[in-house]
């Protein structure tokens, strides 16, 4: 029986109706944050500002406390990247990403890895962070008093991709200041993180939270190699269709897959969102002429707002005194419903952004 053909839409509205980007839900932040496996966290806001745009009622509050209770935890996980994640997964996780985060950690240093001694570096961090957290910039001081001449950021990369560490939150407002602490897996959680699941278990919580999808999605949502013959070993788990392209996508039978002709509101995504993120094949969300003013040239991902269910222009938010306010910039001109709309949501947005102004206020710019 020949697959069935996804459109794009087809696959913006799956996408969105397991991201509860279609209407948003009530639902615990660990709930989500389990359901979408992590969330992007290279800046400490952008999961909370991801979390209240898929939770009704959602209180920057309940997020900072499954921090501080560390039932979530921030750590470098898929693709190499910061993301929160919940504490049971992380354990469960953290083994599975490893040879990952190794092979990234030699496409990153190169020959600057050469003549590291990484059993050696990881026992002494280890012996560092057990005596208090420290931050990175810390610990690379503290390794150089033992080999002087070495490559300090290089020292660090090594650590950061294979002891297992954890950042330690504050009383920022958001959790984290922007040089954290870190501390080991294992005296922030009293347990050493696990060997991993099976690789095929990451793959299918993936397709739940991201899917349909090819493998080449998989693997750029992960860093993982070797994705399409865990497919293949799961095929008769799965359901398979085509998208425009031909490419074959993979998915779970029952997840949900509305028509494309359900209306998808007006959204506003924070930076490095897992959504713009997970897939190869980023159509599904943003057209590749926008993906330069999205996606800068030194890696920054900027917040964005989504229209008719695709990224329609970046935003961002500041304070003056007692005054905040939130700059709308589309990328092309928009319908005055529309932006009725976008300033409706936009104005929750920075009063949840800021709380404690006195005036609230959207603005666009012109396209």
């Amino acid at each position: 029986m020949k697959p069935e053909t996804l459109s794009r839409t087809a696959l913006n509205r799956a996408l969105l109706a397991r991201q509860m980007m279609l209407a948003r839900k009530e639902v615990s932040p660990l709930c989500l944050v389990e359901r979408l496996v992590g969330l992007q966290a290279q800046q400490p806001q952008p999961p909370f500002i991801g979390l209240w745009t898929r939770i009704a009622g959602f209180e920057r509050e309940a997020l900072w406390r499954l921090l501080h209770d560390r039932t979530v935890v921030r750590s470098t996980l898929m693709r190499g990247t910061l993301h929160l994640m919940s504490a049971a997964d992380y354990l469960m996780i953290r083994g599975t990403l490893q040879p990952m985060l190794s092979a990234g950690m030699r496409g990153v240093l190169r020959d600057r890895v050469d003549g590291l001694d990484l059993e050696g570096l990881t026992t002494s961090a280890r012996q560092v962070f057990q005596e208090r957290p420290r931050t990175f910039t810390e610990l690379r001081a503290a390794l150089l008093e033992t080999v002087p001449e070495a490559d300090e950021r290089a020292m660090g990369y090594a650590v950061r991709t294979h002891l297992p560490l954890v950042a330690v939150p504050d009383d920022s407002a958001w959790g984290y200041r922007a040089d954290p602490n870190f501390a080991t897996a294992e005296s922030w959680l009293g347990q050493v993180p696990g060997p991993g699941v099976p690789t095929q278990d990451l793959v299918l919580r993936y397709l739940a939270g991201f899917g349909p999808a090819a493998a080449v999605d998989v693997q750029a949502w992960s860093g993982l190699t070797g994705v399409r013959e865990h497919l293949e070993a799961l095929r008769p788990r799965l359901k398979t269709f085509r998208d425009e392209r031909k490419r074959e996508l993979f998915d779970l039978p029952d997840a949900p897959r509305p028509s494309e002709e359900i209306p998808a509101p007006v959204r506003f995504l924070p930076g490095f969102d897992n959504i713009l993120l997970a897939h190869a094949d980023r159509t599904r969300i943003i057209a590749d002429e926008h993906r330069p003013r999205v996606i800068t040239k030194n890696l920054l991902v900027l917040p964005t707002f989504l229209v008719a269910g695709f990224v329609a222009g970046i935003w961002k938010s500041a304070r003056a005194k007692k005054a905040a306010s939130l700059t709308l910039s589309p990328f092309a001109s928009l319908p005055k419903a529309v932006k009725a709309q976008l300033a409706e949501e936009g104005e929750k947005l920075v009063r949840f952004i800021e709380p404690d102004a006195s005036t609230w206020s959207v603005t666009f710019e012109a396209a």
